[in-house]
């Protein structure tokens, strides 16, 4: 039995019962009331453990004059998001880099799971960018009402009155289209790099997937950095106060 569906089954087993309880009281009851949570989802939340268990070593190993692994891997993390995001947010940017810093993390962790044998890359499936992009959509759109209150919905009329109708028609939809834009082009670059994983392992199963799990590494850097970029100028915006 591969891996992924292993570890699926392993959590169907045992949480089967309470989960499918669940989405019959939200109005969703699972297609398998037996085995509700499927394999992407398992890779999902296994991905979530091991960030939940890397932060959790990070604290209990701070250290000043002894940093550990973990703590210089944390602080690497955290300075080069602060590097990347501080022009764009501005002077504000430390309010926002746990955020973003979790943020590529997340989705660096789950597009580099593809590369464990029998597991598929969580984010080859749309519903997990979708996941992604609607909370990182929720996010930025509170930060901006925090920050401007009321004021920020001179965001979604315009600077010029006359023109307010029709902006207020145009910009909901933008930034729906934020979402879309989130969602497609990281499922759209994971999912052709799995595809091509595997054609490589059909044709040649000896050098050639070499090159195309360094290329699947190479994707899931830069998406990831992408992904977090992105969110980072929709905080940016959101919490401007020059709209």
């Amino acid at each position: 039995m591969p891996l992924q569906h292993f570890l699926a089954h392993l959590l169907n087993h045992l949480l089967a019962g309470p989960v499918t309880a669940m989405m019959n009281w939200i109005g969703h009851p699972p297609l398998n009331p037996a085995a509700p949570i499927n394999g992407v989802f398992t890779m999902e939340l296994i991905a979530f453990l091991m960030l939940l268990v890397f932060f959790i070593l990070v604290r209990l190993t701070l250290s000043v004059e002894k940093p550990s692994v973990p703590q210089r891997l944390a602080e690497m993390v955290e300075e080069f998001v602060t590097n990347q995001t501080e022009p764009i947010i501005g002077s504000k940017y430390k309010v926002y880099v746990p955020y973003l810093a979790a943020l590529i993390m997340f989705v660096l962790v789950n597009n580099l799971l593809g590369l464990v044998p029998d597991v598929e890359t969580p984010t080859a499936t749309p519903v997990v960018p979708l996941g992604f992009a609607l909370v990182t959509f929720f996010y930025y759109h509170w930060q901006g009402l925090k920050e401007n209150k009321a004021k920020y919905a001179k965001q979604f009329v315009g600077p010029v009155w006359w023109l307010a109708p029709l902006m207020i028609l145009i910009e909901p939809v933008s930034h729906m289209a934020r979402v879309l834009s989130l969602t497609v082009r990281l499922f759209a670059n994971m999912f052709a790099s799995d595809l091509l994983i595997l054609i490589s392992f059909m044709l040649i199963p000896v050098f050639l997937p070499v090159a195309f799990i360094m290329l699947h590494l190479l994707v899931s850097l830069i998406q990831a950095y992408v992904f977090m970029m992105l969110a980072s100028i929709y905080i940016g915006q959101a919490i401007a106060h020059e709209h």
